[in-house]
C-alpha cells in the first residue's frame, strides 16, 4: 500500500457524525463516507477555484471508491476529510479524500481514503466538455504538487 501523509492535503473541513450515520455496530456505516466525500467536494471545489458556481457549473462523478482502515465512531475525536485533487485530464478531475480523527495523544487517525473522478458537463447540452483554463489554471494554483 502506497505511503499516505495527510500533509499534502492543503484543504481540511471537520465532520459532523450523526447519530443516524451509525450502524448497529456502533460505527458510522460505510455508505455515509461517500456522502462525506459529497459534502466535502461541495466545500473545496469553490476553495480550490474561487471562480466555481454551483449554480453555473457542473460534473458527474463517472467512478467512486473508498478503502477503509479503522472504525469511525460517534464520539471521535475532531472528524475531519481532507481533499486534494489528484490529477487534472482533459474533460475529467480525480480528487482523493482522507477521513481522520484524533487519537489520545493527538496523533491524526486516518479511518478511510477514497478517490473519485468527474467528469465536467455542459447540463444544457447533457454532453462532457473541457475543463476551461480558468478552472484548470485556478485548481494548479490552489494544488502546486499537480504542476
Amino acid at each position: 500500500m502506497q505511503t499516505i501523509h495527510t500533509s499534502d492535503f492543503k484543504f481540511s473541513m471537520p465532520l459532523n457524525i450523526r447519530w443516524n450515520d451509525l450502524d448497529p455496530l456502533n460505527h458510522v456505516n460505510n455508505v455515509y463516507y461517500f456522502e462525506y466525500f459529497q459534502i466535502g467536494r461541495g466545500y473545496y471545489m469553490p476553495t480550490a477555484c474561487p471562480q466555481w458556481d454551483w449554480n453555473k457549473h457542473m460534473f458527474v462523478i463517472a467512478h467512486i471508491e473508498c478503502d477503509y482502515f479503522k472504525e469511525l465512531k460517534l464520539l471521535a475525536k475532531e472528524p475531519t476529510i481532507k481533499i486534494r485533487t489528484a490529477s487534472l485530464g482533459s474533460k475529467s478531475f480525480e480528487i482523493e479524500y482522507l477521513i481522520t480523527s484524533l487519537d489520545q495523544e493527538n496523533h491524526e487517525i486516518i479511518h478511510a481514503k477514497g478517490k473519485s473522478v468527474q467528469v465536467l458537463i455542459d447540463t444544457s447540452l447533457g454532453k462532457s466538455i473541457e475543463i476551461p483554463e480558468w478552472m484548470r489554471e485556478a485548481i494548479i494554483s490552489y494544488e502546486p504538487a499537480l504542476e
